[in-house]
């Protein structure tokens, strides 16, 4: 019974993703402004949450098992592992020729890379609940503010790309399946073995992927719109969302 309370809370948080992937069926009026405003609201959110959360908390993790010096090292090479997987992803996803094959390959970059970092938060959700329901859910309850944000960057740029809302949620869906998978695979497979040191080595590289997304492809496209303040508002929108999310709880 506690194992399937544990993967309710987790498999509620991961799909709190599909949540954000419904903003395709909102009647825009401009379609620059909005896309350059989730495109940098998209980026604020993984970037902040890179800085405030899994690279702090990982960085502490290793400092509780190495020296300083060698928790740098290990921290700065799981970064760098993090950009090349963004270099080979980006090589090997294929895009037709249209001209809005590059919200394509960024609508497809962002579900891989929330994919790779709902994984293991839903590892942690699942260990998190199993061991004290109380902590599990404030730790759900962060997770869905942030993951709704994470819904919209999928489903927004395949979207616009493709013209199919259905194409947008089904690959939100399919991100939001990761963290419940997490949680499958843990207990299944991993109970042993997992522990928050191999954890925080997968978001160091998480890390790495999303702020390498948000720096090469999510600004360069929402800055071609030349809509400035969208781009301001997204962007400050992004940081103060995970910054009361960080805060609260």
């Amino acid at each position: 019974m506690k194992e399937l309370i544990a993967l309710l809370i987790t498999t509620i948080a991961g799909l709190s993703t599909v949540l954000g992937g419904f903003i395709v069926f909102f009647k825009i009026k401009s379609r620059e402004k909005f896309i350059s405003f989730c495109l940098s609201f998209a980026l604020s959110i993984m970037i902040t949450i890179s800085i405030v959360d899994l690279l702090p908390s990982s960085f502490l993790e290793l400092n509780n098992n190495f020296s300083l010096l060698k928790s740098i090292i290990i921290t700065i090479l799981l970064f760098i592992v993090g950009t090349i997987l963004v270099k080979i992803l980006d090589k090997n996803i294929k895009i037709s020729k249209s001209k809005n094959s590059n919200l394509y390959k960024l609508g497809i970059l962002n579900m891989i890379a929330l994919m790779l970092h709902n994984f293991p938060e839903g590892i942690a959700t699942f260990m998190t609940s199993y061991s004290d329901l109380s902590i599990g859910i404030s730790l759900s309850l962060a997770i869905m503010m942030h993951n709704i944000p994470e819904g919209i960057s999928i489903a927004v740029p395949l979207y616009y790309s493709t013209g199919k809302k259905g194409r947008g949620i089904l690959y939100t869906f399919v991100s939001a399946l990761a963290e419940p998978l997490g949680a499958i695979v843990a207990f299944l497979f991993l109970k042993k073995y997992i522990n928050m040191l191999t954890i925080s080595y997968v978001l160091i590289i998480v890390a790495g992927i999303m702020i390498t997304i948000s720096i090469n492809e999510l600004f360069p496209e929402a800055v071609k719109y030349n809509e400035n303040k969208q781009i301001k508002l997204g962007m400050f929108l992004g940081v103060v969302i995970i910054l009361l999310n960080h805060f609260l709880f």
